[in-house]
């Protein structure tokens, strides 16, 4: 119980951290949708999409790898760290001095032929938060959570007074006839260049404040040991840029799969801000990923802690529903966050949450291959879902637009839980509580159910009703895990 604690309690402040970095898209998204055109987000959700699949490569797996290897009593801690962030920072500087030799080229493939500068804002970006994601992972094997959280939280503060600068001050500015006095640095017509330049800087000295922790060690390559280290990451590589295509791959690929359709770059504005409402069941995954790795790892020897690992994707999964509730419950409230004229693509939040509820509970089902160094199994169930995702959209989005790009992530990660659950059992049996999951998920599918069959016309008596619902799902969950005082339910 004592490990529990200490899981949700690095949960917690991870989360902090984690979620609020997830709310900068939660919060700038709906700030986008009032300040930039429909195809300029199309068009920012493609970049970030092709950011996201580029930092796998670069920091090539190295993360777990870490931990892995820092966490081994037979290894040398420091001369791991060293070796990992060499690597990362030596290939993050390549990268950047490829990018500006090929800039051009580059910009006229993603649609930017006009801005080739958005190219060089997007590589510097890659390249610093690949090199600050070593000392990070430093700080969470340390177990350093509170200065974790505390360059995360400012690094988000940082770029989110930076977008309401240029995109809100700077035209009041010039409105009060300010604009000569800030015109050596602010252009009109440049919102989405300041979107990226205020990810660049904030990136940026995300990668100063790491300084101390970077230079925290005596640095020492060991060939040898990267070698090692690469054996065991490689297929985590794999597995990442999969996981990534999955998650991108419709953002990457939706407006060149309607090459005809000239509104293509504004349908997939209109998906990526609705997509956005669904992040918060996203940040609680990654705040529980940051705690419960390190958790798996630190566990491993010794005592066996299977049930505790049953424990920990039951809470998940009690949680992962709550939060899909929560949001399907007031989305009338929630979708106020962005401009009415995206509403028309609300239908795609529920399918993304239950997608994302699947992923998450996916990755606490990886800890089987994680944790006897099968990990070539996570690239081939990966690799399998981004035939699922490729699938589906080239072949059903000409049909049904972004619709299908929900439809297909639903599908790719229900299907890769369930693999990864009957594999995992064979190598690395867990006795996970599935009564318990499965009661839990059926109710709270009921509630939803009864949620859209029962629509009150007053908001007030809808938002009261859907709150008497969420408020049986909890009673329900309270009782059977012994929260509340009294009898408790059982189902083994």
């Amino acid at each position: 119980m004592a490990g529990m604690k200490g899981l949700f309690k690095d949960t917690a402040i991870y989360g902090l951290s984690s979620m609020l970095g997830r709310f900068i898209n939660w919060f700038l998204t709906p700030f986008y949708t009032f300040y930039l055109a429909k195809a300029e987000l199309g068009a920012l959700s493609n970049y970030y999409a092709g950011t996201a699949l580029i930092l796998i490569l670069l920091i090539m797996g190295l993360e777990t790898g870490f931990f892995r290897f820092a966490g081994n009593p037979d290894e040398d801690k420091n001369r791991v760290y060293s070796t990992c962030i060499t690597m990362v920072t030596v290939m993050s500087l390549l990268f950047v001095g490829a990018v500006a030799i090929w800039m051009n080229p580059i910009a006229n493939f993603i649609g930017a032929a006009a801005h080739p500068d958005y190219v060089m804002y997007l590589a510097v970006i890659i390249a610093c938060d690949a090199i600050s994601s070593i000392p990070f992972v430093y700080l969470r094997l340390n177990n350093h959570p509170w200065k974790f959280a505390a360059i995360k939280l400012f690094s988000i503060g940082l770029n989110i007074v930076l977008n309401l600068f240029f995109i809100v001050l700077c035209p009041i500015l010039v409105q009060k006839g300010y604009g000569n006095s800030i015109a050596w640095f602010y252009r009109e017509d440049y919102n989405l260049g300041y979107v990226l330049i205020s990810n660049l800087i904030s990136s940026a000295v995300t990668l100063l404040l790491l300084g101390r922790f970077i230079f925290a060690v005596k640095y020492v390559f060991d060939y040898p040991l990267m070698k090692r280290i690469m054996r065991y990451s490689a297929p985590l590589i794999v597995l990442g840029l999969a996981g990534v295509m999955n998650q991108h791959l419709d953002k990457l690929i939706y407006p060149y799969i309607l090459t005809d359709d000239p509104t293509a770059w504004e349908q997939l504005g209109v998906y990526a801000a609705n997509a956005k409402i669904a992040v918060i069941l996203v940040m609680f995954t990654q705040a529980f990923r940051y705690a419960f790795e390190p958790f798996i790892f630190s566990k491993h020897a010794g005592q066996d802690k299977r049930p505790a690992y049953a424990d920990a994707t039951k809470y998940f999964v009690i949680s992962g529903l709550f939060i899909f509730l929560a949001v399907i419950f007031y989305i009338d409230i929630v979708k106020q966050l962005i401009h009415s004229s995206y509403h028309e693509g609300l239908k795609v939040v529920p399918i993304i949450m239950l997608a994302d509820l699947f992923n998450g509970v996916f990755f606490n089902l990886s800890l089987w291959y994680k944790l006897t160094d099968r990990t070539k199994w996570g690239a081939w169930f990966s690799l399998m879902g981004l035939v699922i995702i490729a699938i589906g959209n080239v072949v059903f989005v000409p049909i049904y637009g972004y619709m299908a790009c929900a439809w297909s992530a639903f599908v790719c990660y229900l299907l890769l839980m369930l693999v990864s659950y009957f594999m995992g059992q064979h190598y690395y049996p867990v006795p996970y509580n599935l009564k318990r999951i499965a009661l839990y998920s059926v109710l709270a599918m009921a509630l939803w159910g009864v949620s859209e069959l029962v629509v009150p016309d007053a908001l007030w008596i809808r938002l009261l009703f859907n709150t008497l619902l969420l408020g049986i799902y909890v009673v329900v969950v309270a009782k059977f895990e012994n929260i509340l005082k009294g009898r408790r339910f059982s189902l083994r």
